[in-house]
């Protein structure tokens, strides 16, 4: 476009409206015009507009302003596809972005998500569910989603820029003592009470119990073979599959003051077959999570362990009781199944001698915790039920 003197501009165009304002346009990368989204004032502001624009194509800067008008829902929904992931996780991320995503950004363009926009989501979630945990949670995930918006090159920056925001501080989990397992092991009953013992003594994981068969018990080593995790989704199907790191395949040896638990267990219990599954429920079928969820809590009152203390909570007693017999931190991650991020503790070994000797000290330990308690009963706590090997 010529100006008044005959002179072409060297890079894009401005034109004047009726109206007064001015306008500014160009031609991007692939030869498309672009005009600018507003009008200006005067004809110098328009030029500063488009020389701004010449700026960032010469730095390799500029972006296509249609880039980021991608609804942000369906972006996440492909996210989550393309991710991959364990029927649990996905399971996790779809009802994160349910409940605490979506009904503040489900409706906007990726673009439209600022940084102003995320703080002022993130306060009114924490405001509105007590709950800063699942809030940390949902914010890794919003993070997530929008870091691979950036590398799809559809925003130029993450707006979720708070520091600290996707930590999480989790109280100190409490620990159970000897005599409260053994009563935690009564007061849920004869069918569930190896559950107990293999949480607290294993320590196996949950899901990772769902998962056993009777070809996975050796009586006469006192082993347990970890092959796979059968986690419970909220549709209530069994999701059997890997166990929740490649450290938790493993081969656990159990304190000999479980032989009798185990064996009554394999007679009374469990299904027939080398495929029968350890743990049913009473009409033989896959016990269901709400189902051992209640007969939990009731026998958490009985036991008067606080409401915070979830099953889960008895791998962390048999942490602290397995370092107390003399574990050292690479003998209770191979028990436990855990694998570090750090490089460093990945997969660290710790071999099958050394196993048993971990075990052997628990035995010891439980061993004499329970004699304490015959000497100098408490009170009634189940305890008198269990008999040693």
């Amino acid at each position: 476009m010529a100006n008044k003197k005959g002179r072409r501009r060297r890079f894009g165009s401005v034109r004047q409206y009726r109206s007064g304002r001015w306008t500014a346009a160009y031609l991007d990368p692939q030869g498309q015009e672009r005009r600018a989204p507003e009008t200006f004032a005067t004809k110098g502001d328009a030029e500063v507009w488009l020389s701004q624009v010449e700026a960032d194509l010469t730095r390799g800067d500029w972006e296509d302003p249609d880039a980021g008008a991608v609804n942000f829902a369906e972006y996440a929904g492909r996210w989550v596809n393309e991710r991959g992931l364990a029927p649990t996780t996905d399971e996790l991320y779809r009802r994160l972005l349910r409940l605490h995503v979506l009904p503040t950004f489900g409706t906007v363009d990726l673009d439209e998500i600022t940084a102003p926009r995320v703080r002022a989501w993130r306060a009114e979630r924490l405001e509105a569910t007590q709950a800063p945990t699942t809030v940390a949670k949902a914010y890794r995930l919003l993070k997530a989603v929008l870091e691979t918006a950036v590398d799809d090159e559809l925003i130029r920056r993450n707006p979720c820029r708070i520091k600290g925001a996707g930590k999480e501080s989790a109280a100190e989990r409490r620990i159970a003592t000897v005599p409260q397992v053994d009563a935690l092991a009564s007061a849920l009953g004869p069918r569930w009470r190896l559950m107990v013992y293999l949480g607290a003594y294993g320590p196996l994981r949950p899901e990772e119990q769902a998962g056993l068969r009777r070809r996975d018990v050796d009586l006469d080593a006192m082993t347990v073979r970890v092959r796979l995790a059968a986690p419970e989704l909220t549709t209530g199907r069994r999701a059997e599959g890997p166990t929740k790191s490649e450290a938790g395949t493993r081969l656990v040896v159990l304190p000999r003051f479980l032989r009798i638990e185990v064996r009554r267990h394999l007679d009374w219990y469990a299904q027939e077959g080398p495929d029968g599954l350890l743990f049913v429920g009473e009409k033989g079928k896959p016990f269901r999570r709400s189902t051992f969820g209640r007969k939990w809590r009731k026998a958490r009152t009985v036991v008067g362990l606080p409401e915070t203390f979830r099953f889960y909570d008895l791998r962390h007693t048999g942490h602290t009781l397995a370092t107390r017999s003399g574990a050292t931190l690479k003998d209770t991650m191979v028990r436990a199944g855990q694998s570090s991020e750090r490089a460093a503790l990945m997969y660290q070994h710790s071999d099958d001698e050394r196993q048993q000797e971990v075990a052997a000290g628990l035995d010891e330990l439980v061993r004499v915790e329970r004699k304490k308690l015959r000497k100098d009963p408490p009170g009634p706590s189940g305890a008198d039920l269990v008999q040693d090997a």
